[in-house]
């Protein structure tokens, strides 16, 4: 940037002008810096001239050709590094930044540290490339952050970092192992269309609106953890091993590719409500509320494997019909959410209802799915009942008699209740019979001896 009247940047102006230029600096002085070569001593001697609180600073497409230090330095303004070039180690150790940062399109060849760093207002690095390692642990944003496209190339480490406001992650990259260990994300948490070289740690201290991947894409291990909010897993793509644990929180995995072994455990209040789509070999659900979640659409039920799952229940009550069995009783059975659509008694959601064909099919691949043996007989019977209603009359009428007298096999009280009133109505014709018999017998006359 050219200093007037001398029409030069502050690398090229003689010593004598230098001195004069940094004898009118002073603490909260701003600086100028855009597009200047900065050396270690030229930038020391601005640092030391403003009492390493410099106001405005501009140093916009500087190019620091020397390790850049700007340990616990005070911006008591806005800061801007634009398309600057850092060749060695950025640090800004302990920095604090009163105002807005922005690092947009800055290239980092070596390190960059913004350890124990704080920046007050909006925080904008989108756009800017880390050749090496990053190391943005214990900062705080007390503001918007925004790393969207960001190119991280080495180890990245955002553990028990603080973000006041939105974080947005959107189309960044990671080349190597990233960590969000005890991060708090006050806002939302974006990482849509992130992808995840290596291995991926998103387990944050807290998340108190909603944490997006959306189209994200994992080459290794990917660990999440969220509590109370909402978990937006849509058309995410993991080669490695997935671990998702949540708590009070609610996720759609629609469309998911997972090829690796994938666990999704729940506590608390914690609920699925989307597997449409989901392409997985292996996935295990624990302790979720899947009464919401419609599974006809997942590509490989097979796969699935459900430990203390909630499921939806089928409503009480006698309804009548005029086909065979004109008179049905609903006891109480575990049920998926599919079924309910079907048979309209909840919402079908945005795709069609499965019909009784794929229910069959599909309670039959679950029965050995679930790990308690009430909820396996409950998807037994419901995988009969679809097929007693895609049968022909005969088989109908067949299969409907096994309903009513034992309820497939599987309800042994009907046929206690029917055995009872068999017995019931068997004894009552005897006695009636019996007593029928007796009231119509002739009387016998009595013979008197002759005397």
């Amino acid at each position: 940037m050219a200093r007037r009247p001398r029409g030069r940047c502050l690398a090229h102006l003689d010593p004598g002008e230098l001195d004069e230029v940094v004898r009118a600096l002073r603490p909260g002085s701003a600086v100028d810096l855009r597009g200047t070569v900065v050396g270690g001593p030229l930038l020391e001697r601005i640092l030391t001239a403003t009492g390493r609180r410099p106001g405005r600073a501009r140093f916009d497409r500087a190019v620091f050709d020397a390790p850049a230090v700007f340990n616990d330095v005070v911006f008591l303004g806005d800061a801007t590094f634009d398309r600057s070039v850092f060749h060695h180690l950025a640090s800004f150790l302990g920095a604090r930044f009163a105002g807005n940062a922005s690092f947009r399109e800055a290239r980092f060849v070596r390190e960059l540290s913004l350890h124990r760093a704080a920046v007050g207002g909006h925080a904008a690095f989108d756009r800017m490339t880390v050749g090496s390692d990053a190391l943005l642990s214990s900062a705080g944003f007390r503001g918007t952050a925004s790393f969207e496209s960001a190119d991280l190339q080495g180890f990245t480490t955002f553990d028990d970092t603080r973000f006041g406001g939105d974080a947005a992650f959107r189309g960044c990259r990671f080349g190597r192992a990233v960590s969000f260990r005890r991060t708090d994300f006050t806002g939302r948490a974006g990482f849509e269309a992130v992808r995840f070289a290596a291995a991926a740690y998103l387990t944050p201290a807290a998340t108190r609106r909603r944490l997006a991947l959306t189209d994200a894409r994992a080459g290794a291990r990917l660990v999440l953890s969220a509590e109370g909010c909402a978990v937006d897993l849509r058309r995410i793509s993991v080669a490695g091993p997935l671990t998702v644990r949540l708590r009070n929180a609610h996720a759609s995995v629609e469309g998911a590719s997972l090829r690796g072994p994938a666990t999704l455990t729940g506590r608390g209040s914690s609920r699925v409500t989307s597997l449409s789509g989901v392409d997985a070999a292996s996935l295990h659900l624990d302790g979720v509320d899947l009464s919401a979640c419609r599974l006809a659409d997942v590509r490989r039920p097979e796969g699935l494997r459900l430990t203390g799952c909630t499921f939806a229940r089928t409503p009480h009550g006698v309804q009548f019909a005029w086909r065979w069995p004109p008179l049905r009783w609903w006891a109480p059975r575990r049920a998926l959410a599919d079924e309910h659509a079907w048979r309209g008694w909840a919402h079908a959601g945005d795709g069609p209802p499965p019909t009784p064909h794929r229910l069959a099919v599909l309670y039959s691949r679950l029965r050995t799915a679930v790990d308690d043996r009430a909820t396996a007989a409950d998807f037994h019977f419901a995988a009969l009942e679809m097929r007693r209603i895609t049968s022909g009359p005969a088989r109908r009428w067949l299969l409907g008699l096994a309903w009513a007298l034992t309820g497939y096999g599987l309800r042994m009280g009907r046929a206690v209740v029917w055995s009872a009133v068999v017995t019931a109505l068997v004894a009552a014709g005897l006695l009636a019979s019996s007593a029928s018999h007796a009231a119509h017998r002739a009387p016998v006359p009595a013979v008197r001896p002759s005397r």
